[in-house]
């Protein structure tokens, strides 16, 4: 007979504990998945067991018992002691961390084998001889790697010089030490490039692929061949760092920048964190990579809290682009009111012209950014989310880019009736028609996240553009990272100033890693590639540094603001939103907020609100934000303060708002 403790598959903050039931099979161990009868009426529910005992401390009154145990599903203690760290660390429930580790889908009835590398051919690459600066960076990989200690390294390598095969090789040495391998790349539109380089150089065999673009059955399976030991290499977005994978030598983040790291769904994790505390366990290595590092992690690296690795000639030795900066308001003033400056479009006709490719960058999708009445200035906003809705000329509809909804474009004003109802502002979507309409003879592409909804549109799109079909490709940020055409002789980035003049303190970071790695596409073969920044604010430090390609001169100025204003990485900084159907409830319950707060965390806590969130009505939900921050080696005491007054004050069932907790948020909508 044993006893077990186990977490209830309940998607409640009052059920987040754990039950001890009674288990008469002996082979129960910690990682099972178990059913079991739950509250007054026994239902069957799905359970974790995170203990086995052979005995109770003190006898347990109408003690219940296992009903059966899952054959297939066993979590390892590793990945155990991970949920218990992310409840502590992120403020969530046992269950949002188990269900992070557990595979979506179910076993195939009829014994299908579902492999979503089964239906592809993948050419073989064996490995190139390395460059100086390669060489040199896999050795102080491999040394640390030798030594059996875990740490973290940032690989800081311009766009160009060839991480990636660094990446392959180091995985291999691992392999050859019998330990296993996760390859994280931002974006799911980036795995198919980066799948046909890891199966070319390590086979289909040795190889799983996670991420959320697959169907559920092939997650289920993909899950299963890497429970069973059946794989060596995981390749996938974030919520591969997951992967039930023993014995991991390395864990690689690439474009370790990328916010697409940050989950912004319940649980809030920041996956290099998940990462390191896995790495720990394992006594491996986490390698980040970037052209452009995080502030924040370049802080760290040259604080000594991470080790550092530089890379600072391209792969081919190519010289990095040529950047010019055209100042928009000049050309307003020469009487250009197109969206393309003139220097623009002469380049565009001279890489034409000569065979080159070209990408224009827009970190912007639909046709226009808003829709509003030139008579009484009304804007079309969600009636859900209470932001302006984006004008998508295809399906001539208005659209909310935050919830999704969509509403047939307005003829005349919905509040005057005016006909002088216009679009302002562009998108991807109107960028293309323009191109189209001035290079009528070049083939033209557009890869947003409009265009790449349905499975494998993507890969097809990249692909084209790869292999010479499409000459001028437009997109959002997803061709910014990791696209590698040799052929791209320009990069055209239409407005720096979109990601420039966000609401965020993150603003000049996101603009300056956008504009560099946009240029970084260009000129990356045998012939220097130019790029072309269109803005009106050229003198801005992170323009200017960009232009330049000088990331460190970005980071003394973006670092010395940080520290003036006590921003990340000099505190941690907790985003809290009260949310409530009704609005006096939620202005009440933030003001107790911060009432509370000051009177526990004391003159130490910076608190900042409560004031509307920036998605100030969604859904019919008011929210209210505050803000928390939290001197350096102060997290675990504020986010227990946190946490309790959650406890107290948040989880009453009487209780109508409730509090959503975000630490080091990448996004403040």
């Amino acid at each position: 007979m044993k006893y077990v403790d186990v977490v209830i598959d309940n998607n409640s903050d009052h059920t987040d504990e754990l039950y001890t039931y009674g288990c008469t099979f002996d082979e129960v161990k910690a990682g099972d998945k178990v059913s079991v009868p739950f509250a007054r009426g026994n239902k069957p529910r799905e359970a974790y067991v995170f203990a086995v005992k052979d005995q109770l401390a003190r006898p347990v009154r109408g003690l219940k018992y296992v009903m059966e145990i899952d054959p297939e599903i066993s979590l390892p203690a590793e990945a155990l002691d991970t949920c218990r760290w992310m409840k502590r660390r992120y403020l969530c429930k046992y269950i949002d961390g188990v269900k992070c580790f557990t595979p979506a889908g179910s076993r195939s009835k009829r014994g299908k084998k579902r492999d979503p590398l089964s239906e592809k051919e993948y050419e073989s690459h064996p490995a190139p001889v390395l460059t100086p600066e390669q060489e040199k960076a896999l050795q102080q990989i491999f040394v640390r790697m030798e030594q059996k200690k875990h740490r973290i390294l940032l690989l800081q390598g311009v766009t160009g010089s060839g991480k990636t095969e660094v990446y392959l090789q180091a995985i291999q040495q691992v392999i050859r030490q019998g330990k296993t391998a996760i390859m994280l790349v931002p974006e799911i539109s980036l795995t198919p490039q980066t799948i046909r380089r890891f199966v070319g150089r390590f086979g289909k065999e040795r190889t799983a692929v996670l991420h959320s673009r697959l169907s559920l059955g092939q997650r289920y399976d993909e899950w299963m061949r890497i429970r069973k030991g059946e794989v060596s290499i995981v390749i996938g977005a974030r919520s591969a760092v997951f992967a039930p994978l023993s014995n991991i030598g390395v864990i690689i983040l690439d474009e370790e920048h990328e916010t697409s790291y940050k989950s912004d769904k319940t649980p809030k994790y920041d996956t290099l964190e998940v990462a390191a505390k896995r790495m720990g366990q394992h006594q491996g290595l986490v390698i980040l990579g970037s052209a452009t590092p995080s502030v924040v992690n370049a802080w760290r690296s040259r604080s000594g809290l991470f080790d550092l690795i530089r890379m600072e000639r391209r792969y081919n030795e190519t010289p990095l682009p040529q950047v010019d900066i055209v100042d928009m308001r000049e050309e307003l003033r020469a009487g250009n009111h197109s969206m393309f400056s003139r220097l623009l479009v002469q380049k565009m006709q001279e890489q034409l012209s000569c065979g080159r490719q070209i990408i224009l960058f827009l970190n912007r999708r639909g046709y226009s950014s808003f829709v509003s009445c030139r008579s009484c200035g009304h804007v079309v906003v969600c009636p859900d989310c209470g932001i302006s809705m984006t004008y998508h000329k295809a399906e001539n509809a208005c659209v909310c880019h935050f919830c999704g909804r969509k509403q047939p474009a307005p003829q005349v004003c919905p509040a005057c009736s005016s006909a002088n109802i216009r679009r302002f502002g562009a998108g991807t979507e109107q960028v293309e028609e323009a191109v189209r309409e001035l290079f009528s003879q070049a083939s033209v592409a557009r890869l947003d996240m409009d265009t790449v909804r349905t499975k494998g549109s993507a890969d097809k799109i990249l692909r084209e553009f790869q292999k010479g079909k499409t000459q001028i490709l437009v997109g959002t940020q997803l061709i910014a990272k990791g696209l590698d055409v040799a052929n791209v002789g320009l990069s055209g980035i239409i407005s720096a100033d979109i990601t420039l003049n966000l609401p965020d303190f993150r603003s000049a970071e996101r603009a300056f890693q956008l504009m560099t790695q946009a240029a970084g596409r260009a000129g990356r073969g045998s012939e220097t590639g130019s790029v072309v920044i269109q803005t009106y604010s050229p003198d801005h430090y992170a323009v200017q540094a960009a232009a330049h390609q000088d990331y460190e001169e970005f980071y003394r100025q973006e670092l010395a603001l940080r520290q003036q204003i006590s921003y990340p990485p000099f505190c941690d900084l907790y985003q809290l939103v009260v949310s409530s159907e009704r609005e006096e409830a939620a202005e009440r319950k933030s003001v107790q907020l911060v009432e509370e707060l000051r009177r526990r965390l004391g003159p130490r806590a910076a608190v900042l609100g409560p004031s509307p969130a920036p998605m100030y009505l969604v859904n019919g939900v008011y929210r209210m934000q505050v803000l928390l921050k939290a001197p350096l080696g102060k997290r675990q005491e504020f986010s227990a303060a946190v946490s309790e007054i959650r406890r107290r004050q948040f989880l009453d069932k009487k209780e109508e708002c409730l509090l959503h907790t975000d630490i080091n948020p990448f996004s403040f909508i």
